[in-house]
């Protein structure tokens, strides 16, 4: 599903920020990007993620804001180095028969005058996953959230479908009544007497090649399994997508099978509503 998060956290070194991004994936796929002194992390981070959501394509991203004062507190002078660099300049003041001060500037470009200490990042490291964990939380809400609203828009569509099933039940005798009539009139324009029995005959045959009943009941019988998987604490949406072909395939032959045209609209409404369903159902887990 689509979704967004970003948790921001402040610590000594400076600011950790968690940026998430999700949308619709049949598999569950992480894109992660973190600063190198986090990358120790990784294999903890992706665990996480598979332990929080099921499916996916996700794109993760730590940010971490050193704090200036922070990382100043971690340069020191090489005084060994500085006091063998000032003795040699001493010296060379001597032999030059002259005096002159040390230019400190270009003493501190010298090659490992200045050291910076590897900071200990554990802390750091221990607070990103803490933060992880809230950013994750927040996207899996954020995803619930969404799938709240598609379950409305479901719920409404499935409520057209069973208006349109009920619409075709009241046409069903009239088509019946109709068809009948029609037989009647064919045959009563025959030059031929028609043997006892025939129209009825016929009546039937054709009743049963436009018979839809079976039809609408798979209907229904597909609407209250959607709504109960739907009600499911579980990932639903592959099995939802198999309902929404099962729908498809009954609204075509109910199209197919249209003896009058109040039928045929309702099987096109049908249609409509059901690829409505089946286009944000993508985006179920």
């Amino acid at each position: 599903m689509t979704a967004y998060a970003q948790r921001p956290a402040q610590t000594a070194r400076g600011q950790l920020v968690w940026e998430l991004r999700s949308v619709n994936q049949r598999y569950l796929d992480l894109s992660l990007r973190m600063p190198e002194e986090f990358r120790v992390l990784e294999p903890e981070v992706r665990q996480r993620f598979k332990e929080g959501l099921s499916r996916g394509k996700v794109e993760a991203s730590l940010r971490f804001q050193a704090d200036a004062a922070a990382a100043s507190a971690d340069l020191r002078l090489n005084t060994d180095l500085a006091r063998a660099l000032v003795r040699c300049h001493d010296e060379l003041a001597g032999l030059s028969g002259g005096a002159a001060d040390p230019d400190l500037v270009h003493l501190l470009d010298w090659p490992g005058m200045i050291i910076q200490e590897r900071p200990d990042f554990d802390a750091e490291r221990a607070a990103a996953l803490a933060l992880l964990d809230d950013a994750v939380a927040a996207l899996i809400e954020a995803r619930e959230q969404e799938g709240r609203a598609i379950a409305e828009m479901i719920e409404a569509r499935l409520t057209g479908i069973e208006r349109q099933v009920a619409e075709v039940r009241s046409y069903l005798p009239q088509i019946r009544t109709a068809l009948d009539q029609r037989f009647r009139d064919r045959l009563a324009n025959l030059s031929q007497p028609v043997e006892p029995g025939r129209i009825e005959q016929e009546v039937v045959l054709a009743l049963q090649k436009l018979d839809v009943d079976e039809e609408l009941d798979r209907l229904d019988v597909h609407v209250a399994e959607i709504r109960r998987v739907m009600g499911l604490d579980e990932p639903v949406g592959r099995r939802l997508d198999f309902l929404m072909q099962e729908l498809n395939r009954e609204a075509n032959t109910l199209g197919s099978k249209a003896a009058v045209v109040e039928t045929g609209q309702a099987a096109v409404e049908l249609k409509v509503l059901i690829e409505q369903m089946r286009e944000q159902i993508q985006n179920v887990e």
